[in-house]
């Protein structure tokens, strides 16, 4: 509830500035645990969850998740140009298919996982990324803005799928909602609470 009290015209102001920074040029995603992930957005467009469900707001929308409105708002979200898409994405725990995997590294090659590895669980890794057709391909970038939406003291799940402010969502799959061009219909996300982010050689999170 205190996530829905918050200042919505204010938060759509800062998605509007650092998505006129994100098509300024490069972006980098780094975190402690060294991912390190670059690309480029384009002319692709930004989906703005700033609450607003009016007709007027639908009417806007560009693509097919712009007509969809979530509460609590506060993301932003943009496939970015497949093939701009290079680095490394490092997660220190995660699960696939059920299976637990730590310091899993994928090298990405033109919005394509080329390489994986992990101290525990790589055959898990691999087997999730040969799965579907689009799982071994960058679907999306995600940033969260909402400020209430944090990590409660003594809990360490992110609320709300990410939508806190300074929370990035990494995810390989299908980005047609967004107007990317990978598809096969299967979506992982992975969350990042402690990245650095920089757009258009500005530092829009630390």
């Amino acid at each position: 509830l205190d996530a829905l009290d918050i200042n919505y015209a204010a938060m759509a102001a800062q998605m509007d500035a650092v998505a006129a920074r994100l098509r300024a040029g490069e972006t980098r995603v780094t975190t402690p645990a060294g991912t390190d992930v670059r690309f480029r957005i384009g002319d692709r467009p930004v989906n703005r969850q700033t609450g607003d469900a009016s007709k007027t707001n639908a009417r806007k929308g560009r693509i097919r998740i712009d007509r969809h409105t979530e509460l609590p708002a506060g993301v932003m979200r943009v496939a970015p140009l497949e093939p701009s898409v290079n680095g490394v994405i490092v997660l220190p725990a995660a699960r696939f298919f059920g299976t637990s995997a730590t310091n899993v590294r994928m090298e990405i090659r033109s919005g394509v996982v080329t390489e994986s590895s992990a101290t525990t669980g790589a055959d898990a890794v691999k087997a999730f990324l040969a799965s579907q057709p689009g799982a071994s391909r960058f679907r999306k970038f995600a940033l969260g803005f909402n400020p209430r939406l944090t990590i409660p003291t003594g809990e360490h799940a992110l609320p709300y799928y990410g939508y806190g402010a300074g929370v990035v969502r990494l995810s390989l799959g299908d980005n047609t909602e967004l107007a990317g061009n990978v598809r096969g219909g299967y979506v992982a996300w992975m969350f990042f609470p402690d990245t650095t982010v920089t757009a258009g050689g500005e530092t829009i999170v630390k």
